[in-house]
């Protein structure tokens, strides 16, 4: 159980990173931006290919990054400048990317065993070769999670700095009420391509992560990604705290390690792997249906209460 529960944190952790960039776009700019299951796949590439190539690791890291933004950017002057529709803007750019990643990767899949990755060095270090670890079989767990834990505080940090700067404002104003902001004198335009850089350059690096912990990448990794990306940012939403801008980002960071929590326990119990994107897309549906269900219940409630109210006036009288 605890090496299920570990896996689950590390796959949280390096998701997680997704999430967050998810949450920009989904969340802060109301854009259901379909370029992620593209860039998520790219950033998978850039690194696997150029680890492959014999380029360090971190720097192909920061290159999958690059690669991202790129791909935001794409879809920001879509939408922005061709004045494409954001879904149909995410849409082409997904389709493109599949080619590109293609071309990057030059066939379906690319392995990087026995290659150096971002978690090597920490593997080396002494405590993670601890004997308790050794003993309870988590030694090849334990530098992936203190690396992710490294990284994702690292983005939550520099994310709450930057949406407290002006441009950071901007953004977040652009979300909420676009036509108050260009009144006020903001380039709505600039602000949402922003937003798709950042968002997309996040996704590739969880890409890019991700392939190093499972050491392939293959063309087909960021199918259903969105999904698992939506999933996340409701699931920590509901149940975590919704008050700072900086809780939100946390609450993230839970909602992704939960998800997987609970993705390895369903199948755990003996749920078909083959089922896990329907019991996803069930869980994004329901969840996003509470605030109907919310509606539904209400007036139900109301009129229970209001019944059994008037019975207690009855028997007083």
């Amino acid at each position: 159980m605890l090496q299920i529960l570990l896996g689950a944190l590390m796959l949280g952790l390096l998701w997680a990173v997704m999430t967050i960039g998810i949450y920009i776009t989904y969340r802060i700019l109301g854009i259901a931006d379909l370029t992620v299951e593209g860039s998520i796949a790219m950033g998978a590439a850039i690194a696997a290919s150029c680890i492959y190539s014999g380029v360090n690791p971190y720097l192909a890291t920061l290159l999958a990054l690059l690669g991202g933004m790129a791909a935001g950017l794409c879809t920001g002057l879509l939408h922005t400048r061709l004045k494409i529709p954001a879904l149909l803007s995410g849409i082409l750019t997904m389709i493109a990317l599949y080619s590109i990643n293609l071309r990057i990767l030059g066939k379906a899949n690319v392995s990087l065993l026995r290659m150096d990755t971002v978690y090597t060095n920490f593997m080396k270090m002494s405590f993670t070769n601890n004997a308790v670890f050794t003993k309870l079989g988590v030694t090849h767990l334990i530098p992936v999670i203190i690396l992710g834990m490294i990284i994702v505080f690292g983005i939550i940090t520099i994310l709450y700095w930057f949406f407290g700067t002006e441009i950071g404002c901007s953004i977040r104003a652009t979300g909420d009420n676009p036509q108050m902001s260009r009144a006020q004198g903001i380039n709505t335009n600039n602000m949402i391509i922003i937003g798709l850089v950042i968002s997309n350059g996040l996704v590739a690096v969880s890409g890019a992560l991700i392939a190093q912990q499972q050491s392939f990448a293959d063309i087909q990794m960021g199918t259903g990604s969105i999904v698992i990306g939506l999933a996340s940012v409701i699931i920590g939403e509901v149940l975590f705290s919704k008050r700072s801008f900086f809780i939100r980002l946390v609450s993230l960071v839970l909602g992704a390690i939960t998800y997987r929590v609970i993705i390895a326990l369903v199948l755990k119990m003996g749920m078909p792997a083959n089922d896990l994107k329907l019991f996803t897309a069930i869980t994004v549906a329901v969840a996003l249906s509470l605030p109907e269900f919310g509606s539904y219940l209400r007036p139900i409630t109301k009129s229970i209460k209001g019944g059994a109210s008037g019975a207690i006036r009855k028997q007083s009288l």
